[in-house]
């Protein structure tokens, strides 16, 4: 039985089917040909290599579910998989969707709340907004529930996007409660759209990769694009609440050199972009925490934080 790799410690042997999320091929200081992968099933990835090429290694291309054999190892503080045999999965082996690593809640339900969420919204213009890119829109609605919001550094997984969105919503609309001076209207509906444009940043499961125009173009200019699109088809939106809105979207990340183009300047971006971030670092930290591999409490420096991280003590 395939023991999924997120169960898989050092020493384990693993045989079963896996998605190859990428193949590269390197070499070794001497000179020596090896594939490097990453291996995805629904528990999450695993690097995977193979040193010897000369015997058990059917030819095999990245995205392909492959059936491999070998064992688990330690490197640098992180497990690897030595895999020894591998050929290609045969039709009727497997089920695409065991292979998708998924948002721990349920789907349907975070999207009753995020619809909840837009129909709270009592500006007209706004409501009109939101109704026309989460209700209206059905290619965009079943992308957006389906979607990662990130590659690899957080919420990285089918539902991620939906998942994010609505705790920044809900945090957001914590803040209008302690905070009298916010615009609740203008904030959730900020916070509702501030990452729409992912949709095109990133590509749908199993790539989750960035996309041509994700990488030259990038998910603020891209959702500024898809809001404006929206407000254009509404008649009389008034310039201020548009211009407004738009801020929000292009400064959500804060800082110049974090990809915003505009620092922000409402106190709504602000707040936008203080949930953003709060949700973005926490699950950053409670995926580094479910993920470490070892009983230490001290799971050493992480690039992401710049500190050593440390578990809570139970």
């Amino acid at each position: 039985m395939r023991i999924p790799l997120g169960n898989l410690r050092e020493g384990d042997h693993a045989a079963g089917i896996y998605l190859c999320k990428t193949k590269l091929n390197a070499k070794t200081k001497a000179g020596k040909t090896y594939y490097s992968l990453i291996l995805q099933d629904s528990s999450g990835v695993l690097d995977g290599k193979i040193w010897d090429l000369s015997s058990g290694i059917d030819h095999f291309e990245a995205l392909d579910y492959i059936y491999i054999d070998g064992d688990v190892t330690a490197y640098q503080g992180s497990l690897q998989l030595n895999i020894r045999r591998v050929r290609v999965a045969r039709e009727g082996e497997y089920d695409p969707a065991e292979f998708l690593p998924r948002t721990p809640y349920d789907q349907k339900e975070m999207a009753g709340k995020l619809t909840e969420l837009v129909h709270s919204v009592t500006d007209e213009y706004y409501h009109q907004l939101l109704v026309a890119v989460f209700l209206q829109d059905r290619d965009f609605a079943r992308a957006f529930v389906k979607h990662s919001a990130a590659k690899t550094v957080h919420h990285g997984f089918v539902g991620g996007l939906l998942q994010h969105t609505l705790r920044v919503a809900e945090l957001c609309d914590f803040y209008c409660t302690k905070y009298p001076a916010l615009n609740r209207n203008l904030l959730i509906t900020g916070a509702l759209c501030h990452d729409i444009g992912k949709v095109r940043e990133l590509s749908p499961f199993p790539q989750n990769d960035y996309t041509d125009g994700g990488q030259l173009i990038g998910h603020l200019v891209f959702g500024y694009q898809m809001v404006m699109d929206k407000i254009r088809e509404i008649p009389g939106f008034p310039e201020k609440k548009a211009n407004e809105l738009g801020h929000l979207i292009l400064s959500h990340h804060g800082e110049l050199e974090y990809g915003s183009p505009k620092k922000p300047a409402l106190i709504e971006a602000l707040a936008l972009h203080m949930a953003d971030n709060t949700d973005a670092k926490l699950e950053s930290m409670a995926e580094l925490l479910a993920g470490a591999l070892n009983d230490s409490d001290w799971l050493g420096f992480q690039k992401l934080f710049d500190s050593n991280v440390r578990k809570t003590s139970k």
